[in-house]
């Protein structure tokens, strides 16, 4: 398997595991449950900690993957240096991880953040329409279609120039609603998008028009490895936990 490969790489006996970290897109509750995955319909309703539990000696924590890219930008990345922080996952599925206070917030239900969904109260199509070049909807997680639209933008075709913009004006107004609400000091943006020419400057002027104190905007220093980076960091934070009494970590469930 995958994960046998990968801990022969490392040279790392399975046996030695303390504990394991993962991050995947959806809702995810406290017991590793996915309650609900858009981008992954499929899984909606898996007990994902329960089922890779089978495969170690070990705790498996399960975390929604831009609140792993979150506590990784805070650990290693661009917002070492802050405690209030809007990390947004930038994609067709978009999502946010927040810190408040040097504490990860996922909210009541584990909900917070997912601003993919906030054009289901009215704001009309959704992402994967407004950077669709055709009648038909992009999948979420078809990155050779995204990024052929990105291509024919930079080659100057102009459907794909509008949806482009369509994308970003959604994407910027999206993020602007989540920062008036939680007030960070930093907005940390990775994802595929990060990698947009104009992200930083539309989303720098939205926030200047609405915000009090608009926060640091930039982006993110870890690239694609920044969802394992923040699974990592989940799982050292309960080794440390359990082995050291630590209290108050990062990543720790109220």
């Amino acid at each position: 398997t995958a994960i046998a490969e990968l801990l022969r790489r490392a040279g790392v006996p399975r046996s030695a595991l303390r504990a394991v970290g993962v991050g995947t897109p959806g809702i995810v509750d406290a017991s590793g449950t996915v309650r609900l995955g858009t981008a992954l319909p499929g899984w909606t309703g898996l007990h994902l900690g329960e089922r890779l539990g089978r495969s170690f000696k070990c705790p498996v924590l399960v975390e929604n993957d831009a609140n792993a890219a979150a506590v990784a930008e805070h650990w290693k990345g661009a917002a070492t240096d802050s405690d209030d922080v809007v990390f947004v996952l930038a994609g067709l599925s978009p999502g946010a991880g927040s810190l408040i206070g040097g504490r990860l917030h996922r909210g009541y239900g584990g909900a917070a953040g997912e601003i993919g969904a906030l054009h289901l109260l009215g704001r009309g199509e959704t992402p994967e329409t407004l950077l669709s070049t055709t009648d038909e909807p992009l999948h979420p997680l078809d990155e050779q279609a995204v990024a052929k639209v990105f291509a024919l933008a930079r080659q100057g075709d102009r459907r794909a120039l509008a949806a482009v913009d369509r994308f970003i004006q959604r994407l910027v107004h999206d993020v602007a609603a989540l920062v008036l609400a939680l007030d960070p000091e930093l907005v940390v943006v990775g994802g595929w998008a990060a990698g947009l020419d104009g992200v930083l400057e539309p989303l720098r002027g939205e926030l200047a028009r609405y915000c009090l104190r608009p926060p640091r905007v930039t982006l993110s220093l870890l690239g694609e490895a920044v969802v394992a980076t923040g699974a990592v960091r989940l799982a050292l934070d309960h080794v440390e936990e359990q082995l050291f009494a630590v209290e108050g970590t990062v990543t720790a469930r109220r």
